[in-house]
Parts: C-alpha cells; sequence; structure tokens
C-alpha cells in the first residue's frame, strides 16, 4: 500500500469542521477516484495529505511512513506530487521553464524527463517558449500535471483535472493518465466528472458532507443508480 489515510478530520480556522473520519488507501499502480459534488470535502482531503493543512485529527501514512502534519516540502520530497485544482502555473514563465522548476534538485534519477514528458503531452513541445498566461486551458493543464511528473513522484494526487475542459482535451487527459498510471505511478483522483473517473479508476470512493459514505470497485459504483442519484445527481 503506498497511501493510507484514517480518520482524517480536518478544518480551516475559524470555520466549521470540513473532514469527519475520512478512511481511504491506495495501492501501488492503482487510479483512485475520490468522486462527489463541490465542496463536500475532497479538496480538503488532499490539502491534509499534501501538508497545506494540518489534521484536527487522524493518520496520513505514505509508505508505510506516518506523515500526518510533516511540511509540504518534505512530503513532496518523500515522493508525493499534487496538482491542484486551479493550476497554479507559473503565468510569465515559459512552459520549459515551468517544467524546470518542478525538477527534484539533487537528484538525476527518474522516469520523468523534458523529453519523456513531450512524448506525454506533444502539445508543450511545440510551445516550450510560450508563457504559461498564453496557453489554453487545456495546455496550462497539462503544463499543471507535467510539472508535478517532472519531481518524479510514486504517488500523484489530482484535483478535477477535467473541470472546465472541452471534450477533446478530457479524452487526451484520460490517455494521458493511463500512460501515467503504466509507468508505476499511483494516482488518487479527486473528481466530479463521473465519465472520466469510470475510464481511468479501478476503485472509487465517494464523499458526502466530508465523510466517505460509498466505497468499492469502478464497475460496482456504475451499475449502482441508487448510490449514483443520491450523492453524484446521476
Amino acid at each position: 500500500m503506498i497511501l493510507d489515510v484514517e480518520g482524517l478530520c480536518a478544518a480551516y480556522v475559524g470555520l466549521s469542521d470540513i473532514l469527519f473520519g475520512v478512511n481511504l488507501h491506495v495501492e501501488r499502480g492503482e487510479v483512485v477516484a475520490l468522486i462527489g459534488r463541490n465542496g463536500v470535502g475532497k479538496t480538503t482531503t488532499f490539502r491534509s495529505i499534501m501538508g497545506l493543512l494540518r489534521p484536527k485529527a487522524g493518520e496520513v501514512r505514505f509508505k508505510g511512513e506516518d506523515i500526518t502534519g510533516r511540511r509540504p516540502h518534505q512530503i513532496a520530497l518523500m515522493g508525493v506530487g499534487l496538482v491542484p485544482g486551479d493550476r497554479q502555473i507559473f503565468m510569465d514563465l515559459t512552459v520549459w521553464e515551468n517544467l524546470d522548476l518542478g525538477r527534484k534538485r539533487g537528484s538525476t534519477q527518474g522516469v520523468w524527463t523534458v523529453e519523456k514528458i513531450f512524448e506525454l503531452f506533444p502539445a508543450l513541445d511545440m510551445y516550450q517558449k510560450r508563457k504559461g498566461g498564453n496557453l489554453s486551458g487545456g495546455e496550462q493543464q497539462m503544463l499543471a500535471i507535467a510539472r508535478t511528473l517532472m519531481g518524479n513522484p510514486e504517488l500523484v494526487l489530482m484535483d478535477e483535472p477535467s473541470e472546465g475542459l472541452a471534450p477533446l482535451i478530457v479524452r487526451d487527459l484520460r490517455s494521458a493518465v493511463l500512460r501515467v498510471r503504466d509507468e508505476g505511478i499511483s494516482i488518487l483522483l479527486a473528481e466530479q466528472n463521473f465519465e472520466f473517473c469510470a475510464a481511468t479508476c479501478s476503485r472509487a470512493y465517494v464523499m458526502e458532507k466530508g465523510q466517505v459514505v460509498w466505497q468499492g470497485q469502478m464497475k460496482e459504483l456504475e451499475a449502482d443508480t441508487a448510490v449514483k442519484s443520491r450523492y453524484l445527481l446521476l
């Protein structure tokens, strides 16, 4: 098991509690969906795993080691990468400069090189000298994923990667996620887009009001019309 989250509770300063005992796990080489509507706690779960928000209770273990409450840069150096929902690319820097900033310093090893990134996302190769702010939304999402991969993580947290993108771009992102998985990287995917999850994920956790209310194989969720209607509005 590469990621194990047990009893995770979290809140933002001055606000009500957001997470209430979240349990989930990701095996090596898996793509797992954390699926639910806006505001159910998916992003807060990611922020808590990544150390951007200190949990009130619970435990986060990465490769068997307790990383609860560690600083984000420490968690990143251990091998966890985050693709944030708002992308957070550097708009005034070129594609190549954004990718260069994503490298894990002091390491010359790893699957993901600039050349391999350009094989995964050919559009970025075409626009190496273009500034991030001049890319389309889909290209910015590709760059956000690519920059995270440049750190050669073992686990990637992707927050709403398909949100607001055209269907053709979403199709390309689906293929990219599967190719990343085939390189042995585990992925935890927070999404509202059920079709995207169904095409990429083997298992799913459904969130509602800061809790996991369903978990199981993605094929089981596809067939469970009651759960989809109640929690996903499908």
